[in-house]
């Protein structure tokens, strides 16, 4: 699940870039806009991993209790 999560995020992260440079230009607000993405993304995707790594550790505890 966290892959189509992770995929999803990085097809509207290049969707968002595109329609951003359709106008030929790239301007200052395109490149905060795009950095915003990049972040969210990437905070998206840690999260994804940390909840990963917490539900492991639960799943080991409750096998050795």
């Amino acid at each position: 699940m966290d892959d189509m999560k992770k995929g999803y995020r990085e097809a509207e992260e290049t969707t968002k870039e595109t329609f951003r440079k359709a106008d030929g230009d790239e301007s200052v607000a395109d490149k905060v806009g795009n950095a915003g993405d990049d972040i969210r993304k990437d905070l998206g995707n840690a999260g994804d991993e940390i909840r990963e790594g917490v539900d492991k550790t639960a799943d080991e505890a409750d096998r050795r209790y």
